[in-house]
């Protein structure tokens, strides 16, 4: 069986907690607004998104995020009857902040910040006396510090230790995403190493005690796809969980690359899981969970958790208006970071997005992009509509209709698998086309190779969106429809 995500499209460095029968699960955003999806499953195959943790602008401020800045790597965690989430937030120079629920699907507590805790990807975990450990991946001037640990306040964030080393791994780089448990009478350190690319790996080591000494896996990685021939890449990031029958089970990021090499990965890291079995003391990785496969449909009206922006909550720039959506120009150039764009994850490796439109009091579409400066626009204009590509620096056009101006337009973004062995197309991940939609069904306006909206070529650590956006005046939107397989 082929592995499929379990929770698919731009989810990365996943951290999962069971509480009863329930799993919770969270994910990094970056720059996009509202921040740390937040996920529940009964089974750990399937699940649903339950909202955010942070869900309002008190909480989260990502007004100067780059590409790929703002919210990095959150840890979640259950302790004395409350939700721990514990993030980076590289956008605001607040550094590590964590804030906490008695209920997930409640309100969480606005963060408290850990000023003395430069790092990123930092986990929580408590020691028998209930001291609160903040294990991170340190920065000191020179750059990044190792692995590390402090005991923190819990109520006001400072610092009550100064650092202290923990293992570092195999001798990847860039060793991150540490992850402390206690089982029996040890305490496991698992990381990643190697980079969030081809050389991504998790591994572990265990100790008596949260600060070791520590005697690394003798199998070690526990899990890792480098050199190996499957359609899922990149694996890494990962958090172990426990089922109430004791056994146990581990979710971890992968990417689903395609096209001939070095292959182009477009929907962002997403996350899978697997079996866990204990073999002589350590974790070993057992079957993969794998979801069904099945085609989606969903017919949106921008108000659900699934729409996101960048730099700003989604509320800042829609309103209700009659008979739909008023999308508020902010920026007029299509390039922007700061560009009017709302928009929810191409989940699926073949997607397509739907928009009923109006333009008449401004100008902007339909879109599908990785970042601000990769995507392929479906543009109105007045009496005209284009479909337009926007590689880095360059914005050029790729074909054009009349329409009727003031009225409803029908637009459709669709992704294609790349076709034959040898043809141009099949060096791509797939290809972007789009167009209208009429009383003659669909009429292509232009198609773009997958690979200009693809982490590969646009880098960052996010995946692509499709939604819309506006550069001048106002969009009114009828309707969003999202489908997928694959």
């Amino acid at each position: 069986m082929t592995p499929r995500p379990v929770v698919p499209g731009f989810h990365p460095d996943p951290s999962v907690v069971r509480v009863g029968d329930t799993y919770w699960m969270v994910h990094s955003s970056f720059e996009y607004a509202p921040g740390v999806p937040l996920y529940r499953s009964a089974d750990l195959v399937t699940w649903e998104q339950a909202g955010h943790v942070l869900a309002r602008p008190s909480q989260l401020d990502v007004s100067a995020a780059p590409g790929s800045g703002g919210i990095t790597a959150p840890t979640l965690r259950h302790h004395d009857g409350r939700f721990w989430m514990v993030t980076t937030n590289l956008a605001d120079g607040g550094w590590q902040v964590f804030t906490s629920a008695e209920d997930p699907l409640g309100e969480w507590s606005d963060p408290v910040r850990m000023t003395g805790v430069r790092g990123i990807d930092p986990d929580l975990a408590w020691n028998d006396d209930g001291t609160l450990l903040v294990s991170y991946a340190g920065f000191g001037a020179g750059g990044p510090a190792g692995l590390v640990q402090q005991a923190v306040d819990p109520v006001t964030g400072a610092a009550l230790t100064e650092r202290r080393p923990l293992w570092q791994g195999t001798g990847g780089r860039f060793p991150e995403g540490p992850h402390l448990y206690r089982v029996g009478d040890l305490w496991y350190l698992l990381i990643a190493e190697g980079g969030t690319e081809r050389g991504h790996a998790v591994t572990m080591a265990r100790g008596p005690s949260p600060a070791g000494p520590w005697e690394p896996c003798p199998s070690n990685p526990l899990l890792t796809h480098r050199g190996v021939e499957s359609p899922v890449q990149n694996t890494g990031h990962a958090d172990l969980v426990q089922r109430p029958d004791g056994s146990w089970a581990v979710v971890f990021h992968g990417v689903r690359p395609r096209g001939t090499s070095p292959q182009f990965h477009v929907l962002g890291r997403e996350t899978f899981a697997a079996e866990v079995v204990w073999e002589d003391g350590w974790p070993r990785l057992g079957e993969w969970l794998t979801p069904p496969e099945g085609a989606v449909v969903v017919a949106d009206d921008l108000s659900g958790p699934a729409w996101v922006a960048p730099r700003r909550f989604p509320a800042e720039l829609l309103t209700r208006a009659e008979g739909g959506w008023l999308l508020s120009a902010a920026d007029p150039d299509p390039a922007s970071e700061d560009l009017a764009f709302v928009g929810r994850r191409q989940e699926h490796l073949q997607a397509g997005f739907r928009a009923v439109v109006r333009a008449s009091s401004g100008v902007g579409g339909l879109t599908l992009r990785i970042d601000a400066r990769h995507h392929l626009d479906l543009e109105v204009d007045g009496d005209r509509v284009r479909a337009v590509a926007q590689v880095g620096a360059l914005r050029s056009v790729l074909g054009e209709a009349e329409v009727v101006p003031g009225e409803d337009v029908v637009l459709e973004m669709r992704t294609l698998p790349g076709e034959g062995h040898f043809s141009s197309t099949a060096l791509a991940p797939d290809v972007l086309v789009a167009g209208l939609v009429g009383a003659g069904g669909f009429a292509e306006l232009g198609r773009l190779d997958g690979r200009y909206v693809s982490t590969e070529v646009a880098g960052g650590m996010t995946g692509r969106l499709g939604g819309l956006w506006c550069s001048r005046g106002t969009l009114l939107a009828r309707s969003v429809t999202y489908t997928g397989t694959g």
